[in-house]
């Protein structure tokens, strides 16, 4: 397990890094969110709850909601500290109804985790100037998903010793017989 992690961090460190050099000679804005979407692409690939898909497309989505996010405070919200609260309470509330209404298939921490991605690359930018949202969301965004694509990629290697965890029944579905659990003794001849 030891040998797994040191291979899969190395992976993404250099992965990190050629995201810097590659994307300066290209011509791509992607110094700024390399470690940003490199690591919590890395997050989405290293734990093993659901599949890689479900887990892609939850971060996927919970990127996007908080794209719109961005647009209703362009939009229609004040740039002040309500317009931002009231932001926020909508993005994690569509990202909650997003994972209700899969029957959890998609897992709440994936949504929220493209939802930070976005915030962490592209706040600050709004911040300065925001009614340049529509000309600039979109590197932000393509930029932390070239950066968090590759780092899922470099991380959701199928590891010896690493099985993933299956996802929960539906609603609608039995849930499986429990493993018979056994209790013991606390002092001879008690039980708890």
């Amino acid at each position: 397990m030891q040998r797994s992690t040191l291979l899969c961090g190395a992976l993404l460190a250099v992965v990190a890094g050629l995201l810097c050099l590659v994307g300066e000679a290209l011509g791509l804005d992607t110094q700024h969110v390399a470690l940003v979407g490199g690591a919590l692409g890395g997050v989405v690939g290293l734990v093993q709850e659901r599949t890689p898909a479900q887990r892609a497309i939850g971060f996927l989505i919970g990127l996007f909601v908080a794209w719109l996010g961005f647009a209703v405070r362009a939009l229609y919200l004040p740039d002040s500290a309500s317009g931002r609260a009231v932001a926020a309470v909508i993005v994690v509330a569509v990202c909650v109804a997003f994972a209700a209404g899969s029957g959890n298939r998609l897992p709440l921490w994936t949504l929220l985790l493209g939802a930070a991605a976005m915030v962490a690359v592209y706040e600050e930018s709004y911040t300065a100037d925001s009614p340049a949202f529509l000309a600039e969301s979109p590197s932000a965004a393509t930029g932390v998903l070239l950066a968090a694509g590759i780092g899922f990629l470099a991380t959701s290697l199928q590891w010896p010793g690493r099985t993933p965890v299956a996802a929960p029944p539906a609603a609608d579905e039995p849930a499986p017989d429990e493993a018979p659990t056994r209790e013991f003794a606390t002092t001879e001849g008690e039980r708890p």
